[in-house]
């Protein structure tokens, strides 16, 4: 077994080394393949290195064409390419051809040009003198360019004189002059100019002037090269439009709710209903949603003056409604006697209002079980004529796990939710300008769960509660009612035995009423295209049994853990529960990433529980955790669960810590490559005689470390990501102190090994 793995090896080893030579192998007559560029500057004045680097950044960006893609110092496209030929026939070879990359040859190159393109580049951001010369450094197969710049230090603002000639604008700009782009002592860039022109044509918009658009605006710069300084006067052109200059108002308000695409945007002759000043197209009994409900979502109204920020509310708000597929608002000159009036026309194309969806899928989980899940869904985009969103779903699983004990388990979860587009409060809250529409959020499920041979698990499940967004970034869950409620019945003896053995376990299962509340912040940046770093951050919050508590503490009785109270004839969970996540990707230009993030999350029971719940404790391992390590199987603390739990039944803590750290690669378009690293572990906070070093310290806690690396395999069709990760323990945590690092135990041609260590997670989605 050993010997074939090692001519495996060799065999990739000779692959690879033929890609990475073979490349400029059959390259034509007096061709040579070009390798890149290198960056040079000169200058007779100080210049600071972080300087320097921004200016080589820019150089590079303005060089063209770009060589061949290289792979850890290969180009494996670029031999595909060679080697299917120059008029492949089979089809094996005209794969290769297709998916190949035709090679960059140095004549395909024109220094001079990009020469020139660099001066350009760098007279953008204030270098106005420079000059950059090239040289061509060539071997027998290859060659590569060197660019040498003579450069200066970049001119600097020194000052911006507004001149504007209309004193109204004169006077609205003037007002937003301390957000200015423009700043005394920066650096000139023609980018930031850019940028303030469209900063004050959004600050014009806002206010009225509809017609106006940047290129009315103009800088005029007046430079002086022995303080290598720049004056600004910011000037309107001299000839505008009048209605350029005119403040808009909002006249008439059109709503057509049943639009459809066919028609072409003009208010048709129909029925008209008049609501708060909008009037809406069709017959009253036949508009799908109600005006009232409409009309909180439209910003742009009678005799307001135009706005941008008002109209792009509008926009997204009735979109982000979920019951209209396209919104489309069309502005015209209002026909009456005095000039400065604008006539809306907001076009709505409804969706479906009733939409099916069946799901059938595989399941495989890397605690060994597997089998299939169906999941259906009845949403009704508008059950009650008022945008709300019902949607009524049912799940169902079979499960099976094939490992020592040949386990069984099915479960089916009906599940109906209610949004409202709106808050659903007894008091009057205030509008806000926020682009997205507050949602008021039913939740109603049950959930039957048989462990065959073990028990029947009944949960039943209620949550009210809130959801809202401040911006594309930041979204607000707040459920005030979250209440939960399980029962377990036909208990085998099997089970009962179990539980005797650890008292700890027993007591997880016993409390399971919980009522609470619980809120979630959540900063995401990752909807923001092309940012360099991206940073996503959760706050999760969760407190429960405490209006119980307080009730019998009015009415004279203690709340004990060694006596608890009941409600409903069930021990109800008493406890506060905190988690963070932050992560951190940074998104290279060849779209590769490096993903990072940190978990920690700490729950304390108290008054009437000495434990938190199964389902609220802390678990670690598996295809979003540690994946070196079966699902829910590492910790608490140096406990080893590997040798007696059952695969339903791993053991959770109060405490998690847990590090991931992924660089994201593309090996080719849609498939995709990952080399990663996870550690972490959990605990309790009390030490449990059943799970003999469990308990957290915080002079040892990061001596438990459990510590994973591997690889992985994506395929990436945008829609749809499954995930093939392939990792093995670094550090196993319950073994003896100073014997936890294995590394020097890795045998990959050892079969014991690979099937104690190697672990395969199939998970569909990124873990983070």
């Amino acid at each position: 077994m050993t010997l074939s793995i090692k001519k495996i090896y060799v065999q990739i080893m000779i692959c690879l080394l033929l890609a990475s030579c073979s490349g400029t192998r059959h390259l034509p007559i007096g061709e040579k393949l070009y390798t890149g560029v290198k960056i040079r500057f000169e200058s007779t004045e100080k210049i600071a290195n972080k300087k320097k680097r921004q200016l080589k950044t820019t150089a590079k960006n303005a060089v063209r064409p770009e060589p061949n893609k290289k792979i850890l110092g290969m180009r494996p496209q670029l031999w595909m390419y060679m080697a299917a030929g120059e008029k492949p026939e089979s089809k094996f070879k005209k794969w290769l051809k297709k998916n190949g990359e035709a090679p960059v040859f140095l004549s395909s190159v024109k220094p001079a040009v990009t020469s020139a393109i660099i001066d350009a580049q760098l007279f953008n951001i204030g270098i106005f003198r420079s000059y950059t010369e090239f040289k061509k450094i060539e071997k027998k197969h290859t060659a590569k360019v060197i660019y040498t710049s003579h450069i200066h230090a970049p001119f600097k603002v020194k000052e911006l004189i507004y001149a504007v000639s209309d004193d109204s604008i004169s006077r609205i700009i003037i007002t937003g002059m301390k957000k200015s782009l423009i700043k005394t002592g920066d650096d000139y860039s023609l980018e930031n100019l850019k940028n303030e022109r469209m900063r004050i044509d959004d600050l014009l918009k806002n206010n009225g002037y509809f017609y106006f658009n940047p290129d009315y605006l103009v800088f005029k710069a007046d430079t002086s090269n022995i303080n290598h300084d720049v004056t600004f006067r910011l000037t309107l052109k001299d000839s505008i439009p009048e209605k350029v200059l005119t403040v808009y108002r909002i006249n008439n308000v059109f709503i057509d709710q049943d639009y459809s695409l066919e028609e072409d945007g003009t208010v048709k002759l129909k029925d008209t209903l008049r609501y708060q000043g909008n009037y809406f197209l069709g017959n009253e009994s036949e508009m799908k949603i109600r005006p009232k409900v409409i009309s909180r979502s439209v910003y742009l109204r009678k005799n307001e003056i135009y706005s941008r920020i008002n109209h792009n509310i509008t926009l997204n708000r009735l979109m982000t409604m979920g019951n209209f597929k396209f919104v489309r608002i069309n502005f015209s000159d209002s026909d009456t006697s005095a000039a400065g009036f604008l006539d809306i026309t907001i076009l709505m194309t409804p969706m479906p209002q009733r939409t099916f969806r069946a799901e059938l899928e595989l399941v495989s989980k890397s605690n060994n079980y597997m089998g299939p899940r169906l999941n259906t869904s009845l949403l009704n985009r508008n059950a009650f004529k008022g945008a709300e969103l019902l949607n009524i779903s049912l799940a169902a699983s079979f499960e099976a796990q094939f490992s020592g004990t040949n386990l069984f388990s099915y479960a089916f979860t009906p599940q109906v939710e209610l949004y409202l587009p709106r808050f659903l409060v007894p008091f009057k809250i205030k509008s806000t300008n926020s682009l997205y529409i507050p949602k008021t959020r039913f939740s109603l499920s049950f959930t039957y769960t048989k462990r065959v041979g073990y028990f029947d698990m009944r949960t039943f499940q209620f949550i009210f509660g809130y959801r809202w967004k401040k911006d594309i970034r930041q979204e607000h869950e707040l459920n005030p009612i979250n209440i939960s409620y399980t029962t377990l019945a036909n208990k085998t003896d099997a089970f009962i035995e179990l539980l005797a053995t650890n008292p700890f376990l027993k007591k997880s299962y016993e409390e399971q009423f919980i009522a609470g509340g619980n809120y979630i912040y959540t900063y995401n940046e990752q909807v923001i295209p092309f940012k360099k770093m991206q940073y996503f951050f959760q706050l999760s919050t969760e407190a429960a049994g405490n209006v119980f508590s307080l009730a019998y503490l009015i009415t004279g009785k203690k709340v004990s853990a060694d006596n608890p109270s009941k409600v409903v004839g069930s021990v109800y969970s008493q406890y506060a529960r905190l988690s963070i996540d932050g992560r951190g990707f940074y998104n290279f230009k060849d779209n590769n990433k490096f993903a990072v993030r940190f978990f920690t999350g700490v729950g304390v029971p108290f008054g009437n529980s000495s434990i938190l719940p199964y389902t609220k404790q802390f678990f670690s391992g598996g295809p979003n955790s540690i994946r070196a390590f079966h699902i829910n199987s590492v910790g608490p603390g140096t406990y080893n669960q590997h040798n007696d739990s059952i695969g339903f039944m791993q053991l959770g803590g109060d405490v998690k810590l847990e590090m991931n750290a992924e660089y994201r690669f593309t090996i080719y378009r849609f498939l995709k490559g990952a080399l990663f690293a996870d550690a972490g572990n959990t605990w309790l906070l009390k030490s449990n005689p059943s799970t003999p070093g469990g308990q957290f310290s915080w002079s040892g806690f990061y001596k438990e470390i459990a510590v994973g690396a591997g690889i992985g395999l994506r395929i990436d069709v945008s829609f749809f990501i499954i995930r093939f990760d392939l990792a093995m323990p670094l550090r196993k945590p319950w073994l003896e102190n100073g014997q936890r690092w294995v590394i020097n135990q890795i045998d990959f041609g050892s079969p014991a090994w690979r099937s104690e260590n190697l672990i395969l997670n199939v998970a569909i989605g990124y873990p983070f």
